[in-house]
């Protein structure tokens, strides 16, 4: 959460100007991340694609002044340990990066994401209505999946930030690091930064339960004992928030059981089919006009059919009762990409090339409406 340059000693200060006018370049591009090595020449991600911007490389001593400005004592250890660390900035223009320090071949390197200073609506997004109704579920577990960079956290902060607007609640945040900064709106909002504020995720959540949470956000489900975590909050009455790394919304049936040890794994299916709510999985593809990416998603919606297909092991069918399930607000990944090639958000072949089927990709194409309740929204 702290700014590094309030601190820093004046031999890092120029290593650190010459960073925060970068990161004010990747914000004016709208790119989303930037990659700096030593002795290399920085690139940054532009929709999607990686490209160089800048024709003068970081040399190693430059590189070493700017962790020197960047990583508190603590973080310090930690990439001295581990060879990664992750951390929160502020630019002096007040916008926030996900940084991740991390050793290449023995040198120190970088990658810092953009986080958007504002938060957008659903609409702006064009993320289904049905996302916008899972902020207002009363309990349960809510899971957000996809590959690094495929906007989940974006779409956790688009929830967090309608159920800050409109609900009298206490929000309560676990992250590595703290990435979307919520100032308290309708709700109480409490953000605890890993390493700064906590131990360890599974610790966090289960001093969570003794801070009087309505929901809680935990920002990866990274082990057996954070999901136990996460089931406990979520079945002792809380909503709860979390992330991840499946590329659909099956896998992430699979992944959490199969995360405990076999003689487990048949009470953490019953106890998940009682308590998921929904499995968002979602990728970000180049937008049609070459203007950006967009978020195309998958949504499980855990209906009494659904729920009785996990608790009895049946994670092969979910896939066709997402198919099935547009009246519930679920659809499929092919449903999602045919209707945003339809609307010409997508280019049409890249969005077959990335389908499950392309025949039934093609019939969908031809279809008039399919995606849930989208039609009295702007979202497609």
């Amino acid at each position: 959460m702290r700014n590094p340059t309030s601190s820093a000693p004046a031999q890092h200060l120029a290593a650190l100007a010459r960073f925060d006018e970068f990161l004010a370049r990747v914000v004016r591009a709208r790119a989303s991340d930037l990659h700096l090595s030593c002795n290399r020449v920085p690139a940054w991600r532009l929709h999607g694609r990686i490209e160089a911007f800048s024709e003068h490389p970081w040399h190693s001593g430059e590189m070493l002044e700017l962790l020197d400005g960047l990583l508190a004592p603590g973080q310090r250890a930690d990439y001295t340990q581990r060879g990664t660390v992750d951390l929160g900035y502020t630019a002096p223009g007040g916008e926030r990066f996900r940084i991740n320090v991390f050793r290449t071949l023995g040198q120190p390197a970088l990658v810092a994401r953009h986080l958007p200073s504002r938060f957008h609506s659903f609409a702006e997004l064009r993320l289904p209505e049905t996302l916008q109704e899972l902020a207002h579920l009363p309990s349960g577990l809510v899971l957000v999946t996809g590959i690094t960079g495929s906007g989940k956290s974006t779409t956790l902060a688009t929830i967090i930030n309608e159920i800050n607007a409109t609900t009298p609640a206490h929000i309560l945040t676990i992250e590595d690091p703290v990435e979307f900064v919520h100032a308290p709106n309708q709700a109480v909002v409490t953000h605890r930064e890993l390493h700064t504020d906590v131990a360890d995720f599974a610790g966090a959540v289960k001093s969570a339960l003794r801070e009087d949470p309505d929901v809680i956000l935990v920002g990866e489900l990274r082990d057996t004992e954070t999901m136990r975590a996460a089931l406990t909050a979520a079945e002792t009455g809380h909503l709860v928030f979390s992330t991840l790394h499946t590329a659909d919304a099956t896998g992430a049936v699979e992944r959490l059981v199969g995360a405990f040890p076999g003689e487990e794994q048949a009470v953490a299916r019953h106890r998940l089919s009682l308590v998921l709510k929904a499995v968002v999985a979602q990728q970000l593809l180049p937008s049609a006009d070459g203007d950006g990416r967009i978020a195309v998603v998958e949504i499980l919606r855990v209906t009494p059919a659904v729920a009785n297909l996990i608790a009895s092991g049946r994670t092969a069918q979910i896939y066709s009762a997402i198919e099935s399930g547009r009246e519930a607000g679920m659809q499929t990944f092919d449903q999602a990409l045919a209707a945003m090639a339809r609307e010409r958000l997508l280019d049409a072949d890249e969005a077959r090339r990335l389908t499950r089927d392309g025949n039934n990709f093609d019939r969908l194409l031809r279809q008039p409406k399919f995606l849930p309740r989208n039609d009295r929204s702007e979202n497609a």
